[in-house]
């Protein structure tokens, strides 16, 4: 059997538009007839007879070209529409009114409704309380279902969401884009549904499990380490001996390390990691972070400053103490372990103008190369002069700080050069309007 594309080029010829051109040839002939029986022979009968020929290739030419725009057309459109209906993700069409006009098969599969039940049909909340049409109606009104993650900043398009239900149980991400005339004049949605149940169900098992080991990690590690700690105070162990066990301790600690870093990134993918915001002097509230890594830093031989205008008095920062402070040990920590003999670690903050402060931890270490920076906050990653000049190590560090500023509403970036070491900044809300209301998962 031919395909329909073969089928439009073997008919090519009779199609509408050339039907057109041969029905106008007769006629044309016509003219040049009668212009002959009239004329006789003469020079004005061939200059009639090569206009005639003219105006007909003009018209077979055109009525061939329309011919081939509209099998293309038709072609696009039965490939679009093979596409479409093809689609494992659910699609619908509306309008302004929330009239239904389209309902692809897999909407058909996800509601369970006919696509002939529901197109040219017009929703509106109160739709929810039919059963039939309760799923639908909140997928098409977000607000009303009853767990709703937005992805996207609001009044923006596409919008995307992530709608969550318990009957059934369903995860989806609704991707929303408006179809607008060239004045800019909204003519309706279009909507794509992504069921992720399955996907969403394996992250949360995957992270149930690291919840789960690294809790029953901790008690036999923190064992490990009291009974290492003891031995190590023994006195009547030699020191050769002694050094062991201060190793074996300290890789125990760099293990409960792990184990922290690991539960706390399954929190923050959770969106239960637990933020209490309040207003923070960030000036005070620096120096007595400062304080603590002080002495290590300097036992270290490095230099460490704190930049900030005297004269000038900042607005408090919207901040969770306790997060604020997992933040700025990880980036100091970082400085301190990645920095060089005699180097040194410069804190500063500054106020641009907006509603936030900014915070810069820089140093004088390794730093970091290009195709690192880009990679740099991912799950996991370690840059591969970072691997070879600290071997120990998680890859959560930054993660879990990149995350930390995003549950306050900033921004987190890095700027750094190989050998010359690298400054981290990050913004903290002094409008607590800008702080996000409520903590959500991570995309997944």
């Amino acid at each position: 059997m031919a395909t329909p594309d073969e089928q439009s080029t073997g008919s090519f010829w009779g199609v509408p538009e050339m039907r057109i051109a041969w029905i106008s040839l007769p006629f044309l002939a016509g003219v040049f007839i009668v212009n002959l029986i009239a004329l006789g022979p003469s020079p004005l009968s061939f200059i009639s007879l090569g206009l005639v020929l003219a105006v007909a290739v003009i018209i077979v030419f055109y009525a061939a070209s329309l011919a081939r725009s509209n099998r293309e057309v038709k072609i696009e459109r039965s490939e679009l529409k093979s596409i479409i209906f093809d689609l494992e993700d659910a699609l619908i069409l509306y309008d302004e009114n929330f009239k239904m006009l389209f309902f692809n098969p897999a909407a058909e599969r996800l509601f369970g409704i006919p696509s002939g039940k529901i197109v040219g049909r017009t929703l509106s909340p109160g739709d929810a309380q039919d059963p039939e049409r309760h799923l639908l109606t909140q997928v098409i009104f977000p607000s009303l279902a009853p767990v709703m993650t937005s992805r996207t900043e609001p009044g923006s398009y596409p919008q995307v969401v992530d709608i969550s239900f318990e009957t059934p149980n369903l995860e989806l991400r609704v991707k929303t884009n408006a179809i607008a005339d060239p004045s800019g004049k909204v003519l309706g949605f279009v909507k794509t549904i992504r069921d992720r149940t399955r996907d969403v169900a394996a992250i949360r098992s995957k992270n149930e499990f690291i919840t789960v080991a690294s809790h029953q990690l901790r008690t036999p590690i923190t064992g490990i380490a009291w009974a290492l700690e003891t031995l190590e105070k023994d006195a009547s162990i030699g020191e050769a001996d002694r050094a062991i066990v201060g190793n074996a301790l300290e890789a125990s600690h760099q293990l409960a390390n792990i184990v922290e870093d690991l539960l706390m990134a399954s929190k923050i993918e959770d969106g239960r990691f637990g933020y209490k915001f309040e207003p923070i002097d960030l000036v005070d509230f620096i120096n007595k972070v400062l304080g603590e890594i002080m002495p290590h830093a300097r036992s270290l031989g490095l230099a460490v400053y704190f930049d900030h205008p005297k004269e000038t008095k900042f607005p408090p920062a919207y901040a969770d103490p306790e997060k604020l402070t997992m933040l700025l040990q990880n980036l100091l920590d970082n400085a301190v372990r990645y920095n060089v003999k005699g180097g040194s670690i410069t804190v500063k903050i500054e106020a641009p103008d907006g509603p936030f402060l900014t915070v810069s931890v820089q140093d004088t270490g390794i730093g970091i190369p290009p195709e690192g920076l880009e990679k740099i906050f991912t799950k996991f990653y370690r840059a591969e002069n970072a691997l070879k000049s600290q071997t120990e190590g998680s890859g959560l560090g930054l993660y879990i700080a990149q995350n930390i500023v995003r549950a306050h509403g900033g921004k987190i970036w890095a700027d750094s050069q190989a050998g010359r070491g690298t400054v981290f900044s990050f913004t903290l809300a002094t409008d607590r309007k800008f702080v996000p209301g409520k903590e959500v998962p991570l995309e997944w």
